[in-house]
């Protein structure tokens, strides 16, 4: 079960990366880069990366016994996670480089990615 859930955390991941990126670099030619852009990326990476593993799991690839696509209560966790992270993206990416669109989107996604894998892996812990 640690490999297929390894799986699914390494989809959301890389798709919230990308699409955070990506649509940082979208949305920073209409406006400024501020923490408004790393909010709209983040939380669209981490919206894109839930969606992505999400369909992954209910086409039944990759998937152990134990895997089941996510509630919606853990679809709402993650949107109000990924403010906490875009905003956390946005504060790397001024610290590290020019705060360019794509640096802000690329971090805020990743880092929003970050915090919905960390409640995907608390979704399947059992109690002990």
């Amino acid at each position: 079960m640690a490999g297929i859930t390894m799986v699914s955390l390494l989809v959301v991941l890389v798709v919230g990366t990308v699409v955070g990126a990506l649509l940082g670099m979208v949305f920073g030619n209409a406006m400024e880069p501020n923490a408004l852009l790393a909010v709209l990326s983040g939380l669209s990476g981490t919206i894109a990366g839930a969606v992505a593993r999400n369909t992954l799991v209910e086409q039944g690839i990759g998937v152990g016994e134990y895997e089941e696509a996510l509630p919606t209560s853990v679809f709402i966790f993650a949107v109000v996670s990924s403010f906490a992270g875009s905003l956390a993206g946005f504060v790397v990416a001024t610290l590290v480089h020019e705060p360019s669109p794509a640096w802000i989107g690329g971090f805020a996604g990743l880092f929003s990615s970050v915090l919905t894998s960390l409640l995907v892996i608390a979704y399947h812990m059992s109690p002990r």
